[in-house]
């Protein structure tokens, strides 16, 4: 049974191409920008004497929406290796471009731009997520030792017995609970607060405790938002954070 054909249509159908204005046409791959599963769009532009192939800067908007860093020493080292090995440029605007000057070209170079995109996103966004990983497992850790200490039951990842499957990265007791939500993001600091006040409006008993690592990573506005909208918005200190919950909460905990 030869599949050639099937494959060739099966692969081809995977890339979508619409005809935009000023003769643009937008490509829409199946490759995605790793961890947040949107689909990398290009552009072929004309221009000169061929085509400009490029992805409109989306890559560097996304990277920086999701706490990366496009003026990293790791990305400055991949844009100087690409331009050596690549017919692939990122540019001083912060756009990954190729110039083809045959239109056999075009389909093979934005394929390259679209491979080159999900480099950028995950190299621009790798440092933060260590970060990110490194501050909920220093905040797992005070938990863990409050538990030890205070013979007090945890639990990590539980998903809460509220309305929209919100889960607290940890809980302290049990039937007036400790709930502790590790704001990594502007986005999960919201969800501490709507948990809070699921948690009033349904008379349900517990403690929702946010803790951030700085304003920086949840914005200084959301953060002071979030003290009329929890229990207890903090910024992580390891002293004062464990201080906190033995003295101030462990005790009305059960």
């Amino acid at each position: 049974m030869d599949i050639t054909s099937d494959l060739k249509h099966a692969i081809c159908s995977l890339f979508e191409v619409h005809a935009d204005d000023c003769g643009v046409r937008r490509i829409v791959t199946p490759l995605e920008y790793q961890g947040i599963n949107d689909q990398i769009i290009i552009r072929v532009r004309p221009h000169g004497d061929g085509f400009m192939i490029d992805e409109n800067g989306e890559t560097s908007l996304y990277a920086s929406l999701n706490g990366g860093d496009i003026e990293s020493e790791a990305v400055e080292r991949w844009a100087e290796e690409m331009s050596q090995l690549s017919p692939v440029q990122f540019t001083d605007d912060e756009r990954i471009i190729a110039f083809a000057n045959s239109e056999k070209l075009i389909a093979p170079y934005a394929f390259r731009v679209a491979e080159a995109a999900q480099q950028l996103f995950a190299i621009a966004t790798s440092r933060y997520d260590r970060q990110v990983s490194d501050f909920k497992e220093r905040v797992k850790q005070v938990i863990k030792e409050i538990s030890v200490e205070t013979n007090m039951a945890w639990e990590t990842e539980v998903e809460l017995p509220i309305a929209g499957g919100l889960k607290a990265d940890h809980v302290l007791g049990k039937d007036s609970p400790l709930i502790i939500i590790t704001a990594t993001s502007a986005t999960r600091l919201l969800e501490a607060e709507v948990i809070y006040m699921q948690y009033r409006a349904e008379h349900k008993p517990g403690y929702v405790l946010a803790v951030a690592e700085n304003q920086n990573a949840v914005g200084k506005k959301q953060y002071e938002r979030a003290a009329y909208y929890t229990d207890r918005a903090v910024i992580y200190n390891p002293n004062a954070f464990r201080q906190f919950i033995i003295n101030e909460v462990a005790a009305n905990v059960h």
